[in-house]
């Protein structure tokens, strides 16, 4: 089956090897993208479920109805945000559809404490077949950029 993995959010797509932080540039975590977000919502890249929410809402891992897991991280550094800018949309075990709101950040907050916006989505499972379209496109709706 031909997973689709679209972006969380609107902005500017990137290799996840062009992040700053070497826990995601090194793929240390798995094979991704980058948004380099315009603003906006971040929301569900795939259809699938909520698995856990970081408390600080600012990482949201999701099981795809494939089963693989998912992450959405907001920002670099942002968890020493401690919740500042960021406000939980959905709950643990909730069902999500591509596009469905995940979490509603204050991106001007974040830029103002100094941290990246950088948004990545990573696929946890480093045994999947990993296709990248549509890197350095900018997108206002969800865009396809991994499949599986």
């Amino acid at each position: 089956m031909n997973e689709k993995i679209y972006t969380p959010v609107k902005g500017f797509v990137k290799d996840i090897t062009e992040s700053v932080d070497e826990v995601f540039s090194e793929k240390m975590m798995g094979d991704g993208f980058i948004v380099e977000p315009s603003g906006g919502k971040v929301c569900s890249p795939c259809a699938g479920e909520v698995v856990s929410v970081f408390p600080t809402c600012h990482a949201v891992t999701l099981k795809s109805e494939d089963g693989t897991e998912i992450l959405v991280h907001i920002g670099i550094d942002t968890v020493e945000l401690d919740g500042q800018g960021f406000k939980r949309l959905i709950t643990e075990g909730q069902k999500v559809k591509v596009g469905d709101p995940l979490i509603d950040v204050n991106w001007r907050k974040i830029v103002r404490k100094g941290y990246s916006t950088d948004t990545m989505v990573v696929v946890l499972d480093k045994n999947k077949t990993i296709s990248k379209l549509n890197l350095h496109e900018k997108c206002t709706s969800p865009l396809c950029v991994l499949t599986l």
